[in-house]
């Protein structure tokens, strides 16, 4: 058996387990209930801290307002979607890239949240004008967002993903298997050590900024793997063109607001447009009907 073949099947051996544990409907229920735990725990901990009942280094690491256990929420969703989207990363590369922009969506969602941890409570909007913008802004863009997936969706749909099974279609899928099992130790790896940071008093580092720049890599990593196994031109660049559309998507995640909803709308778009011409011009079946000249 070749080397390179034992490393496939390791990886596939490795990968499937998880991937199956992680989707089960128990596990997800577990998740889910975790979740709704943390939540209360957290409106339970701040109410605490406000009457005084927690003091010292506990109480220190607590903040004072509620909106924050929605912040909290919204970030474990987040994690959740993250583990999820590193499962998908073997499946098709068009596939990764919609669940990308479902995280972004998320994200919008949850920076819509945390600026409303700066109002006062009771809620008031006078003097806050301000955090008010960037809420209908990022609650608009993700909106927008969410529906410019589905519209990615459907024309992935029709997406022609070239190889369709055999020896080479394993190895394919399994090389990208040992990515999403690198990028699996790597996100656990961030994950405790920003937890060993907030737990020791330092400041943590920006946990989904920092992930999604090592994804960077990893796009790129796929992009050359997909080369490897899809050397055509139009896999090459359909492959390329999804590489930036993340791209995208990260400096989305480290722009100013207001920008950031203009970007990653931009990346929605962008991403539909590649699909739309790939589809209607390059696929086994043209998108319009028409069959795509022979290479």
């Amino acid at each position: 058996m070749e080397p390179m073949t034992k490393i496939y099947n390791w990886a596939t051996y490795a990968f499937d387990p998880l991937h199956e544990f992680w989707e089960r409907d128990s596990t997800q229920r577990t998740v889910a209930g975790i979740l709704i735990f943390v939540f209360l725990f957290a409106l339970a901990a701040i109410e605490f801290k406000r009457q005084g009942w927690l003091s010292g280094g506990v109480a220190d690491m607590i903040p004072n307002n509620h909106y924050m256990a929605i912040n909290l929420a919204f970030t474990l969703v987040l994690v959740l979607e993250v583990i999820s989207l590193i499962f998908t990363l073997p499946c098709s590369i068009s596939k990764a890239v919609g669940k990308q922009f479902e995280i972004l969506a998320l994200i919008l969602l949850r920076s819509a949240f945390k600026a409303l941890a700066d109002f006062p409570e009771p809620i008031a909007v006078t003097g806050h004008e301000q955090e008010l913008w960037i809420i209908l802004t990022d609650g608009g863009g993700a909106v927008v967002i969410f529906a410019l997936l589905g519209v990615y969706t459907l024309l992935r749909s029709k997406l022609d993903e070239t190889l369709t099974g055999g020896p080479t279609l394993y190895k394919f899928v399994a090389a990208k298997k040992l990515v999403g099992l690198a990028m699996l130790l790597i996100f656990l790896g961030m994950g405790a050590k920003n937890g060993l940071l907030l737990f020791s008093g330092q400041q943590p580092f920006h946990f989904f900024k920092s992930f999604y720049t090592v994804l960077i890599f990893s796009d790129i990593m796929l992009v050359l793997i997909a080369q490897r196994f899809l050397p055509e031109f139009r896999a090459v660049f359909r492959n390329s063109g999804f590489a930036l559309a993340t791209l995208l998507i990260r400096l989305a995640l480290t722009a100013p607001p207001f920008y950031n909803v203009l970007i990653g709308i931009g990346a929605a778009a962008f991403a539909c447009l590649l699909t739309l011409v790939y589809n209607a011009f390059y696929s086994s079946k043209a998108f319009f009907g028409s069959k795509r000249p022979s290479d």
